[in-house]
């Protein structure tokens, strides 16, 4: 059976979840599936609904706060009413910038969302690089929350990459965050 989307009892569901300014337990919530709803994200983070682009920031900043992704390899929004189904390029964030920060003693990196979520670049949130087979181009990725990943943008990368120093044992380039190492990726 197919439901149409309801979006005035999204928005309530949402903003419900969110008056203690904590994100939604979206993990706890079971509804059925709204079919027929066409939205996605591209790997450069833009969203769009039926192939239009949603140019309200804060509806994707909303949006954004009820993301999960299924043991199915779907990405869907979640509230207690409904669950639309996400076509997602790469990764339901990007990284924008970045600062490094000394905390405790400890140089730490502090990344930006497209929807302006900070992450942390910790043993929690680590960082990962995969290697095109084909192209041999980087992807780096940053774990944002549960199982949600942000794509680092390439100019990021790039000045990642000027600020890491080489492990001469494993040819890599590593950056230090909170006292935890984590690789750029191997020099060929």
């Amino acid at each position: 059976m197919t439901k149409e989307i309801n979006t005035t009892s999204l928005f309530q569901s949402i903003l419900e979840a969110q008056k203690n300014n904590e994100l939604p337990p979206v993990e706890k919530w079971d509804p059925p599936l709204c079919e027929n709803v066409d939205m996605k994200i591209a790997r450069d983070g833009k969203w769009f609904f039926k192939n239009s682009p949603i140019g309200r920031e804060k509806m994707v900043k909303l949006f954004s706060t009820v993301i999960r992704f299924d043991d199915d390899g779907f990405y869907y929004l979640v509230t207690p009413v409904e669950k639309i189904k996400l076509k997602v390029e790469d990764k339901p964030f990007v990284i924008k910038t970045f600062n490094k920060e000394v905390i405790d003693g400890k140089e730490v990196y502090l990344f930006q969302t497209n929807v302006d979520d900070i992450v942390t670049l910790n043993n929690e949130n680590p960082l990962r690089v995969e290697i095109d087979k084909k192209t041999q181009e980087p992807s780096p990725y940053i774990l944002v929350r549960k199982n949600l990943e942000a794509l680092i943008n390439r100019n990021v990368f790039y000045q990642l990459v000027e600020e890491a120093e080489l492990n001469h044992k494993t040819q890599e380039l590593e950056i230090k965050s909170k006292g935890d190492l984590f690789s750029l990726g191997k020099i060929y």
